[in-house]
C-alpha cells in the first residue's frame, strides 16, 4: 500500500484488466461486428485516459464520447488509428468545427441543421469530412425523424461532401429483452437503412449486444457493460466486476436506546447499538437517498447506513461485526463482489450508471492494469498500478 493510499480517507479500485477482459468477452458475443467503446463521461467516472489506453490495448479503436474537449482531451492518449466519435455532433460555438477537423474528431450529426454545417465546411475546405449520421428509430432523444431523413434524401446535394462511416440509431429498452419497443425500434431502423444502402451500421449498445446478431450490424457501441454494470434487467451478470469502494473508518461509539445520529434526527436507536462514522459522503457521488436503505460490508457482515448522509461522512450499525474490523483507520467494502455497484443502485434507487458516474475527485484511485497484451502470459495476474489522477 502506498503512502497516499495509508492516507487516504477512501480508496476506489478500477481494474482495467476485467475491461479489457469485458471488451474482448462482448467482441466475441458478436464475431460479425466490430466493437468499440462509449468512454464519454469520463468513461462513466473511471477515468477516460486509463480507461481508453487499457481498450486501445485489447483492440478497440472506435471510440464514443459525448463533448467536442472530451474527444480533444482523449486524442493524444489513443493510438494514429483510433476514430474518435462525438455523440452531441458539430458544435455550434465559432471555431469549434475546425477543432473536430484539427483533432481527426468524427461527429455524429443529429439533425439537419448539424448536417448543413458540416457539409458546408466541407465545402469551404474543398474535401470530404467523415461523419456518422443518427436517426431516431423511436427514442425521440437525438436523430434524424422519418421526415427528416426523407428531406434530407431528397435534397440532391443534402450529404454532398460527407464521407458517412456509419448510419447509427439508439435503443431505449435494450436492457428488457422481450419489451416490444426493441422490434419496434429494430423495424424502424432497417426502413431507414434501406435508404442508405451503402453504409454501414450502429445500433446496439451494451444491453443490445445480447438481443442477438439481427442487432448487431456494423458495430457496437458498449458502456456500461465494459465497466462491470449488468446488461439484462434479471438476468446474471455476464461481465466481470471492475469497481471496488473502501471508505476509511474516522471513529466508533456506542449508543444508547432513544439516541439520535445524524441531521435532522433522521434515525433513533431502539437498543444500544454499536456504530462507526465513514469518511465518505455525498460530496464523494455516496448518494443522499442511500441514507436508511443502504448498507456497507464490515467484514463478512452487512452493516446498514444509519441516518442521513452527510457531504463528507456517513453512519453505519457495526453492532453486528467483527470488532477485529471496527477501529479506527479501517477500511469497509462500499461496492465489492458481496455488493456489486447494481445492488447499490437498487439500494439507492437509481441505476448503476449514476453511481459510477457521480464517484467523485476525492478518492485515491488505484488501477489495477493488466500486462500489455504482446507481452502477457496466461498465467498472470494483473498488478496494481499508481496514477495520479
Amino acid at each position: 500500500m502506498s503512502e497516499r493510499e495509508a492516507q487516504a480517507g477512501a480508496v476506489l479500485t478500477i481494474d482495467l484488466g476485467a475491461i479489457a477482459d469485458n471488451y474482448r468477452r462482448l467482441q466475441r458475443h458478436a464475431p460479425k461486428a466490430v466493437c468499440g467503446a462509449a468512454v464519454k463521461a469520463d468513461a462513466y467516472g473511471l477515468g477516460a485516459e486509463q480507461v481508453a489506453a487499457a481498450l486501445a490495448n485489447a483492440g478497440c479503436r472506435h471510440f464514443f464520447v459525448a463533448h467536442l474537449e472530451e474527444g480533444i482531451r482523449l486524442r493524444p492518449r489513443l493510438p494514429s488509428d483510433a476514430e474518435i466519435y462525438i455523440l452531441h455532433g458539430q458544435p455550434h460555438h465559432i471555431g469549434a468545427d475546425m477543432e473536430c477537423v484539427r483533432h481527426r474528431l468524427v461527429p455524429v450529426l443529429n439533425s439537419a441543421v448539424q448536417i448543413a454545417g458540416w457539409r458546408a465546411l466541407a465545402r469551404r475546405l474543398n474535401i470530404a469530412l467523415p461523419a456518422i449520421v443518427q436517426v431516431d428509430s423511436g427514442m425521440s432523444r437525438l436523430g434524424l425523424s422519418a421526415c427528416e431523413t426523407t428531406a434530407v434524401l431528397d435534397d440532391p446535394d443534402g450529404l454532398r461532401g460527407l464521407e458517412l462511416r456509419y448510419l447509427m440509431s439508439h435503443l431505449a429498452c435494450a436492457d428488457q429483452q422481450d419489451h416490444p419497443m426493441n422490434e419496434a425500434q429494430l423495424a424502424a431502423f432497417e426502413a431507414m437503412r434501406a435508404r442508405f444502402p451503402a453504409c454501414k451500421a450502429s445500433l446496439a449498445n451494451s444491453s443490445g449486444i445480447f438481443l442477438g446478431p439481427r442487432y448487431h450490424f456494423d458495430l457496437l457501441r458498449p458502456g456500461a457493460a465494459l465497466y462491470g454494470i449488468a446488461p439484462v434487467a434479471g438476468a446474471a451478470n455476464p461481465m466481470k466486476p471492475v469497481v471496488s469502494l473502501q471508505a476509511r473508518i474516522i471513529q466508533t461509539r456506542s449508543i444508547e436506546a432513544g439516541d439520535a445520529v445524524g441531521y435532522g434526527a433522521a434515525y433513533q436507536a431502539g437498543s444500544a447499538r454499536r456504530l462507526a462514522t465513514l469518511s465518505v459522503g455525498y460530496a464523494d457521488g455516496w448518494l443522499r437517498s442511500l441514507g436508511k436503505r443502504g448498507a456497507v460490508m464490515v467484514g463478512r457482515v452487512r452493516a446498514p447506513i444509519v441516518g442521513r448522509i452527510s457531504m463528507d461522512t456517513c453512519t453505519i450499525d457495526v453492532t453486528d461485526a467483527d470488532p477485529a474490523h471496527v477501529r479506527p483507520g479501517a477500511l469497509v467494502d462500499l461496492v465489492s463482489p458481496a455488493q456489486t455497484v447494481d445492488d447499490v443502485a437498487d439500494a439507492a434507487g437509481t441505476i448503476a450508471y449514476e453511481i459510477l458516474t457521480s464517484l467523485g475527485q476525492r478518492y485515491h484511485r488505484r488501477y489495477l492494469a493488466a500486462e500489455p497484451l504482446h507481452t502477457r502470459r496466461p498465467a498472470e495476474a494483473s498488478h496494481a498500478i499508481e496514477f495520479n489522477a
